[in-house]
C-alpha cells in the first residue's frame, strides 16, 4: 500500500487535528498512539492508514492480535511497512516518531522541537531526544 503525499495544506490540517485530539482520553481502538500516529497521517494526506484497526479492539492485547492477524508482528511493524525510516535528527514536521514509553513502544508525531504523542492522561509533548527512530510521511 502506498500512502499518497501530502495534501497542500496538510500544516493547517496537522494542526485542527492537534487540537480536536487533544481533549480526548486514551482509549484502545479509538484514542491509543497508533490510531494518533494514522489519525496524523490522514489529516495530513487523506488516506487512513489504520482504517482496518480502528474500533476493532479495546485492549493493547486486542491491538496486537489485530495487526498479528494482518500479518504484522506489532503496530510499529505496521509503520515499517508504509514509510521511509530517517535518522530521527532528520525528522520533519509532520513525520511519524518512536519513543520508548517505559518499556513499551509509542507512536507519536514530530510538532517541532517536541513529538506529540498519547499516553494515559491524553495527549502530550515529549522531548525530541527520546526519539529512537523516525519515519518521513511523505
Amino acid at each position: 500500500m502506498k500512502v499518497p503525499l501530502r495534501l497542500p495544506d496538510w500544516r493547517s490540517r496537522l494542526n485542527d487535528y492537534l487540537g480536536e485530539v487533544a481533549p480526548a482520553d486514551f482509549r484502545y481502538g479509538s484514542n491509543d498512539c497508533a490510531l494518533f500516529a494514522a489519525g496524523a497521517v490522514r489529516a495530513m494526506t487523506g488516506h487512513d492508514p489504520a482504517a482496518a484497526f480502528r474500533g476493532a479492539y479495546t485492549t493493547l492485547e486486542g491491538g496486537l492480535k489485530r495487526v498479528r492477524k494482518a500479518g504484522f508482528a506489532d503496530h510499529v511493524a505496521v509503520v515499517r511497512t508504509l514509510f521511509a525510516e530517517v535518522p530521527p535528527a532528520f525528522a520533519q514536521v509532520g513525520d511519524i516518531a518512536l519513543l520508548d514509553g517505559q518499556g513499551e513502544p509509542v507512536l507519536g508525531v514530530v510538532v517541532g522541537e517536541t513529538v506529540a504523542c498519547l499516553g494515559p492522561r491524553g495527549l502530550g509533548h515529549v522531548s525530541r531526544e527520546h526519539v529512537t527512530t523516525a519515519w518521513r510521511v511523505p
